[in-house]
């Protein structure tokens, strides 16, 4: 039991230097050797767990990206409210709450879309499935604002869902280009307005 406990200590401890390192230098230039330095283990311990890198890409990408995603924005949707207050509680103050690192980093899943997205498909199936989830609570909660007349009966729920996913996605990729949070100011405004005009 002690055993157990302790590989699953160390597996967590790739996992968070991977994707830490991933985050801050990207995947591709981040080597086993670099990960395992992190973790001041052996690249024996690395083999233990992982047969490649590519593996532990699929574990950063469905453990911590993809949990990342549901607490920060999936969660909060299936919350009971308001539909329209709720999406402007996860969509504006969300952007309004990351620090200036994660402002100038960007967002990890959109990093790694940009980066693999389109080198391998594993990469693709596992980053589509976070998206995909992100669209299903969007689309729930958007039928749910209709239902309680707090959102436009007219509206695709599934054109408005994949809307501000891509809006928020790419003002994350964008803002990385600035030094300062008036692309950010600029972008909330466009989308405060947006809101409006889905609402009831």
């Amino acid at each position: 039991m002690q055993q157990e406990l302790k590989s699953e200590m160390t597996k967590q401890l790739i996992i968070n230097k991977a994707f830490n390192l991933f985050y801050e230098n990207g995947f591709k230039t981040t080597s086993i050797d670099k990960i395992m330095k992190e973790t001041t283990l052996s690249k024996g311990a690395f083999y233990h767990h992982y047969k490649s890198k590519k593996e532990l890409g699929l574990e950063v990408i469905s453990l911590k990206v993809q949990k990342r995603v549901v607490n920060g924005m999936i969660l909060p949707l299936k919350e009971s409210g308001n539909a329209y207050q709720i999406l402007e509680e996860v969509f504006i103050n969300r952007l309004k709450e990351f620090s200036i690192h994660e402002k100038e980093q960007g967002c990890p899943m959109n990093n790694l879309i940009n980066e693999i997205g389109n080198n391998e498909v594993a990469y693709q199936i596992a980053l589509k499935n976070i998206i995909e989830l992100w669209k299903t609570a969007l689309v729930e909660l958007i039928e749910r604002g209709k239902r309680e007349n707090s959102l436009k009966k007219d509206i695709s729920s599934k054109a408005v869902a994949i809307y501000l996913i891509s809006a928020f996605e790419g003002i994350r990729g964008i803002r990385k280009l600035y030094d300062n949070d008036s692309v950010l100011e600029e972008f909330l405004s466009g989308l405060t307005f947006y809101l409006k005009q889905i609402k009831v």
